[in-house]
């Protein structure tokens, strides 16, 4: 039996926020399994705790409670992160930087050679122009960051990508392009974990699909599942129906 590529038991984090100095809950006793080779979809209304859950999932803040083991490995080792490749929701790489000489030094960050010909591949594949490459990132539009984040995620060869809301910022074309992309990585036995808004990309993408709703975990399944038990027409309506 494979060894779950993510593993969230009893995951707790508060943070102190109020006047009163009384801690506000980002996540509650938060159990889940991400099996290893699929395409699993986090979803939730904003401030619902999927970001928070990423930050403690890549030790970039310390859960209160639980455990979380990436590929077996406990989260808090250096080396349990060395299988995956991460995009935050808010990218934005180094302005004074070419967009090569970014994925130049991802690459060796990822301690993977660079690949020329397989960068300018993959960027055709997702829609940006290879010749961006010699272009200051400051001069690029959003939506060409968050190509150049993906294919700086890509390159790295991983067996685990997490991407929070990786179509953040994409046109329609680029949308459907990275869909493609990222089902090929599936199909190549990569595990994929993203959080998107976008519940009809998640519904023809992902194998299983958690709903998180302040900070707890109401639905852990197949997307045909949660409609199924929600008695709903479609996935967004099944969402709604969930968390209201």
């Amino acid at each position: 039996m494979s060894v779950a590529a993510l593993q969230f038991q009893g995951v707790s984090k508060a943070y102190a926020g109020t006047s009163a100095g009384a801690p506000t809950g980002a996540l509650s006793d938060f159990t889940l399994t991400v099996n290893a080779g699929e395409c699993f979809g986090l979803v939730g209304a904003n401030g619902a705790g999927k970001t928070t859950l990423i930050k403690c999932l890549l030790d970039f803040c310390e859960p209160n409670a639980g455990a979380i083991a990436i590929f077996g490995v406990p989260h808090r080792l250096t080396a349990s992160r060395a299988r995956l490749a991460y995009l935050p929701e808010r990218f934005n790489p180094p302005y004074y930087l070419t967009g090569g000489d970014f994925l130049h030094y991802m690459a060796r960050m990822h301690r993977v050679a660079y690949n020329p010909g397989a960068a300018q591949a993959l960027l055709s594949e997702l829609d940006l122009d290879p010749a961006a490459l010699a272009k200051p990132v400051r001069t690029y539009s959003k939506g060409m960051n968050q190509k150049l984040g993906l294919a700086a995620c890509m390159l790295s060869r991983k067996d685990l990508y997490v991407l929070d809301e990786p179509t953040s910022g994409l046109d329609p074309r680029a949308r459907i392009l990275l869909k493609s992309k990222l089902k090929t990585l599936r199909d190549e036995g990569k595990t994929i974990f993203f959080t998107s808004h976008a519940l009809a990309d998640v519904e023809e993408m992902c194998e299983r699909v958690a709903v998180i709703d302040a900070g707890k975990l109401r639905f852990a399944g197949t997307p045909a599942e949660l409609i199924r038990d929600q008695n709903a027409g479609d996935i967004e309506q099944a969402f709604m129906a969930l968390v209201g």
